[in-house]
């Protein structure tokens, strides 16, 4: 009887678990399919043949992993080339597994597309799916990525948490988030503004450029106007020319499996903007943080709506796999607002893998310095309720 593994790749999440969950009480419903492996480390588990019996876990325990933040299996950052896949397959034949489940961003979705086309090749058997995750919410086809929705709620609370202390404390303060090409997840900090002089006061996203000139001259604006400022920065922000700031100001440029340029792991662009305002807008009080590996597995903070989601489109993945080949799960919005409700569909590996999308024109403001209120009507349904806060600074005074 066959066979099934399922792992986890790429930057964890607050759900990605409860996808992996998904999977596995869907598995439990179909006797075609014998054990479950759960690989350690991803595509270097498979490899390793480092799995353990996913279906031996009690009802109590999937109830606590779909809660829990962060790869329950483990990740990888590893991008497997022909050779690498060649590895899997042949695991896979030893293994008689025939049904693969990967879930993670494009580069997941590229490598169940390689490893299938070479399984049909072969003439092996084999049902590839992706399925999605990403806290950049930056995949194609799909309205919003499973993992969005909960680090979108923690960038939200951190900047009403941070907009207060600013008030308590005025000055500049700038905080760094995650979007190495969109900016969906640093958009989110606008999410639980409550009042209208509320921050972040400035939004800055890798989909428009930047030149320091502009950055420090719009913060000395509101500086002037406030008596503070407030800023959300992605941290693939773009000079004029194109390259990315974290880029220009790093003095180490650590890269990793895909080529990419370290980004979440270092303070350098947050200490570099923080210097520019500092010295440019001549303000004594100027504080800047990294939001860092914080925002994608924080415990406690998962969004409904995205964690009931993400185990959807797990167990989708595995009904898909009983009549279709290969294919990404991806979800479709029917309705918006209070009747906010969405459908899962499957997509063609193809589309999905080794391509990103960007936030879309009507969601960034025409300064390229804020966030509209058309994202915000498209975000809050993912993010969900945001608590509400008090500050007495502008009550009458006696």
């Amino acid at each position: 009887m066959p066979n099934a593994v399922v792992s986890q790749s790429g930057g964890p999440t607050g759900v990605i678990n409860a996808s992996l969950v998904g999977v596995i009480e869907e598995t439990h419903k179909y006797s075609e399919i014998d054990n479950l492996y759960g690989a350690i480390h991803a595509v270097e588990g498979i490899v390793k043949e480092d799995f353990i019996d996913l279906k031996k876990l009690g009802a109590d325990v999937l109830e606590e992993l779909a809660a829990s933040p962060s790869s329950a299996l483990g990740s990888s950052r590893a991008k497997p080339d022909a050779e690498y896949c060649e590895k899997i397959l042949n695991v896979f034949k030893k293994r008689d597994i025939h049904y693969f489940f990967y879930i993670g961003g494009n580069d997941s979705a590229n490598t169940c597309y390689i490893i299938n086309n070479m399984a049909s090749a072969a003439g092996y058997e084999l049902r590839s799916f992706h399925i999605p995750k990403t806290v950049d919410n930056d995949l194609l086809v799909t309205d919003h990525c499973p993992g969005y929705g909960t680090a979108a709620k923690f960038v939200a609370c951190a900047l009403m948490g941070d907009d207060l202390d600013n008030r308590a404390l005025p000055g500049i303060k700038i905080d760094v988030i995650m979007g190495r090409h969109a900016g969906f997840l640093t958009a989110a900090s606008v999410l639980g503004k409550q009042r209208p002089n509320d921050g972040p006061h400035l939004v800055y996203v890798p989909e428009r450029t930047v030149s320091m000139d502009k950055f420090c001259s719009d913060v000395e604006s509101v500086y002037k106007k406030l008596g503070r400022c407030l800023v959300a920065v992605s941290e693939g922000i773009c000079d004029t020319d194109g390259v990315v700031w974290a880029q220009k100001t790093a003095a180490q440029e650590e890269k990793d499996a895909h080529g990419n340029i370290q980004l979440s792991g270092s303070g350098s662009l947050a200490d570099f903007l923080a210097a520019q305002a500092k010295t440019r807008v001549d303000i004594r009080r100027v504080r800047a943080d990294t939001f860092g590996y914080l925002q994608r597995s924080f415990a406690g903070l998962q969004s409904p709506v995205d964690v009931t989601e993400a185990r959807n489109c797990g167990r989708q993945a595995v009904i898909y796999s009983k009549s279709e080949n290969s294919g990404s799960v991806a979800i479709r919005r029917t309705a918006g607002g209070k009747d906010y409700a969405v459908e899962l569909f499957r997509t063609e590996l193809a589309n999905v893998a080794e391509k990103t999308k960007s936030m879309p024109d009507e969601f960034i403001n025409a300064e390229g310095n804020g966030i509209t209120n058309a994202f915000v009507e498209y975000a809050m349904p993912l993010v969900g309720p945001l608590p509400k806060t008090q500050y007495l600074g502008d009550y009458p005074r006696v």
